[in-house]
């Protein structure tokens, strides 16, 4: 079953539909079901996700800003307009260069 609160067919300015907080990282599902889903996460300069795994294959794709991508204790540094593919159950953390806004698509193997 799909949830999200958008209807089909309206149209959306991605970046807007999340803003930053200076007190913890954002997180907004955009849609999800049982395959998947999209999710949009901001942050502020500085902000970070600690490192952690996620039972889907991921790719990552930043909307705005900078962000530290590391995984598998490798560091990619992803700019504005630049995406990663990652796989399921992969060892991941991700910090903030810059105010940064990403777009995750998440599918199940």
């Amino acid at each position: 079953m799909l949830k999200t609160d958008y209807k089909f067919g309206e149209v959306h300015d991605l970046a807007a539909q999340i803003e930053r907080s200076s007190e913890h990282v954002q997180v907004k599902h955009i849609f999800a079901n049982d395959n998947g889903g999209v999710t949009l996460v901001a942050f502020k300069a500085g902000q970070r996700l600690d490192t952690h795994t996620a039972p889907a294959e991921v790719m990552i794709t930043v909307i705005e800003g900078e962000v530290e991508f590391t995984i598998l204790d490798t560091p990619h540094l992803l700019k504005q307009g630049q995406f990663i593919l990652m796989g399921a159950d992969v060892p991941h953390s991700v910090e903030a260069k810059a105010d940064s806004k990403i777009m995750l698509t998440k599918v199940k193997p």
